[in-house]
């Protein structure tokens, strides 16, 4: 009797034990498609790209004007008017020199810009706090990102949370 009820005691205190501890869930997210989809969504890169595209037409329009130029060479060259040529060459050189510091100038500033907007800590504290109100309000203890966790070979879908992050930072911030 008294080996039953130690058994038994035992039991209980090990049932306790394995209960009583926490069961961890974790959740799965794909930070770089927040990042493409959210991120694309935002007033500040809706400005950056209005920008990008204001560069991008300025370029297009100052290789119309070479072009221009350089068909009006052809066309001076083919009449034998050098001093007209000479003149257009010069222009045609000095323009495109121009064309290629502009170009260069302002690629590099945008992507200073864009890298700023990507790594600025508005936007990563926006993902993160939603990525904190989800994972406390589902009772996740873990959320881990799918592309920083290389030994990850195999997840149920069921513990992605991408679609519901986006959907609540669509929802929830005002951009």
């Amino acid at each position: 009797m008294f080996k039953r009820t130690v058994i038994f005691l035992l039991f209980i205190l090990c049932a306790g034990f394995v209960f009583g501890q926490q069961i961890s869930r974790i959740a799965i997210v794909d930070l770089n498609r927040v990042n493409s989809e959210f991120f694309r969504e935002s007033a500040a890169v809706r400005l950056f790209e209005e920008r990008a595209a204001s560069v991008q037409s300025d370029i297009n329009r100052m290789q119309s004007e070479i072009q221009d130029l350089r068909s009006r060479y052809a066309t001076a060259v083919s009449w034998n008017n050098l001093s007209e040529a000479s003149r257009l060459e010069n222009e045609i050189n000095r323009s495109t020199e121009y064309l290629r510091s502009y170009y260069q100038a302002r690629t590099a500033e945008l992507e200073r810009e864009r890298q700023y907007l990507m790594q600025s800590d508005t936007f990563l504290k926006q993902i993160y706090d939603e990525i904190r109100y989800i994972a406390e309000s589902e009772g996740y203890t873990h959320v881990i990102d799918i592309n920083q966790t290389p030994g990850l070979l195999w997840f149920s879908p069921g513990f992605d949370i991408t679609d519901r992050l986006l959907q609540s930072l669509r929802s929830r911030i005002r951009y």
